[in-house]
């Protein structure tokens, strides 16, 4: 029989989990901007905010990174609200 997780150890999981895909992205770019914001971040966010992440996480390294250059704009169905966090958060830690 399985034990049962509590809401703290579910959302531990999900935390741990994030950063570790946030580090292992496929390409060493998006890991070097995604990480550190993980790490930074993720303790303090609430599922809504882990929701958020997570959805940006599924789109692919190429169209991120584009964003995050401001190479391309980023599409509608992209919470770029969301992405302006990650993308400040990055110009911070690299001294833009």
């Amino acid at each position: 029989m399985a034990v049962p997780e509590t809401a703290g150890e579910h959302i531990a999981m999900r935390r741990k989990r994030l950063r570790y895909r946030a580090w292992h992205r496929g390409t060493r770019e998006m890991d070097l901007v995604l990480g550190p914001f993980a790490d930074a971040h993720v303790d303090a966010f609430d599922a809504a905010k882990l929701d958020r992440l997570e959805a940006l996480m599924e789109e692919p390294d190429t169209d991120l990174l584009k964003w995050v250059l401001g190479q391309e704009p980023v599409p509608a169905h992209v919470d770029g609200e969301f992405l302006a966090l990650v993308v400040a958060d990055h110009k911070r830690r690299a001294g833009v």
